[in-house]
């Protein structure tokens, strides 16, 4: 397992956690921490953990053992006083379908206690920032799914969380509101908000989140910020090149040395290997070699969708 020391405080502690579904091992013994404002990505494929986790650490199910803290309370022994400093955003909407938009977005308020004046200084300016002020005495069974997780959202800050739970916020959303949504997300966490991601969006996690974290079949494999991921995962490297007319016989390419594969998606190949300076240096000697032409020839690193598959079934781990 690949992990990143942690440097600063941190807010969420997780010590060989485990869940059991009867013979089922859902979760297995992980270990991890998140560090106060930081935008924590939690990835995995399907059957991984990743709800069971979040489950167990938001209070809905209890771990079978292990233990976690958030903000130095335990979820198990002061389950009342972790949930205390969170607010969870799930997938799917919940919101009360008969009631307004402002009727929804006071009675979160009211449930955590949020004084009156506060709740409605702070629900005004949370519709007007989530675009949703328009549709303030609309019912909740009149909003698109966007509106709907945008709502969910202001539920959720008005709360005044210090860690936010998202799980998959911009899952099925139109791009106006998937953009807008991640957007509030980088704002609330510059003011310091710290955010737990799961989502299945690679390109999200890689431009929103600190670090990320991988589960595969129950167990954390990988802990990193993006950018060291790519880089670690070596044989994802490789070289891009575009030819001009003619392109060399596929098998001169895979025959380079440290080239591991050759892929070709139209006119653009991929030449797969851990050493791309190296390569794409022989590359061109036999570009000429053969008196052929490159119009496009770039070092790539794995973009974390690459990361990701080979740490989840596709390449083993290193």
């Amino acid at each position: 397992m690949i992990e990143k020391a942690a440097e600063t405080e941190s807010v969420i502690k997780v010590n060989s956690l485990t869940r059991r579904f009867g013979n089922l091992t859902a979760v297995d013994g992980i270990d991890f921490q998140v560090n106060r404002g930081e935008i924590f990505g939690f990835l995995g494929p399907n059957g991984a953990g990743k709800t069971t986790t979040v489950r167990m650490l938001t209070g809905v199910i209890e771990p079978t053992s292990g233990s976690a803290t958030i903000q130095g309370h335990d979820i198990r022994g002061e389950s009342i006083l972790s949930r205390e400093h969170i607010a969870v955003v799930p997938e799917q909407a919940n919101v009360y379908l008969d009631l307004s938009v402002w009727r929804n977005l006071m009675l979160m308020a009211e449930l955590y206690g949020v004084p009156r004046n506060r709740r409605i200084s702070e629900g005004e300016r949370l519709l007007d920032a989530l675009g949703l002020m328009n549709k303030k005495d609309s019912k909740a069974r009149e909003l698109s799914k966007g509106l709907k997780q945008r709502l969910m959202l202001c539920a959720a800050l008005v709360t005044d969380p210090e860690v936010l739970f998202l799980d998959e916020p911009t899952s099925g959303l139109d791009v106006q509101s998937a953009r807008l949504i991640r957007k509030i997300v980088r704002e609330l966490n510059n003011d310091g908000l710290t955010v737990f991601l799961t989502t299945h969006n690679m390109i999200e996690a890689g431009d929103i989140c600190s670090r990320v974290a991988i589960i595969n079949n129950g167990r954390i494999v990988a802990i990193d910020t993006p950018g060291n991921l790519r880089s670690m995962v070596r044989k994802r490297h490789y070289v891009e090149a575009v030819f001009r007319d003619q392109t060399p016989p596929l098998k001169k390419m895979e025959s380079l040395p440290g080239v591991t594969r050759v892929e070709s998606d139209q006119d653009v190949f991929k030449l797969y290997t851990e050493t791309p300076g190296s390569v794409a240096t022989l590359l061109v000697v036999l570009t000429m070699d053969i008196g052929l032409e490159l119009e496009q020839l770039n070092t790539r690193k794995p973009s974390l969708e690459d990361v990701f598959l080979y740490y989840t079934g596709d390449g083993g781990s290193e």
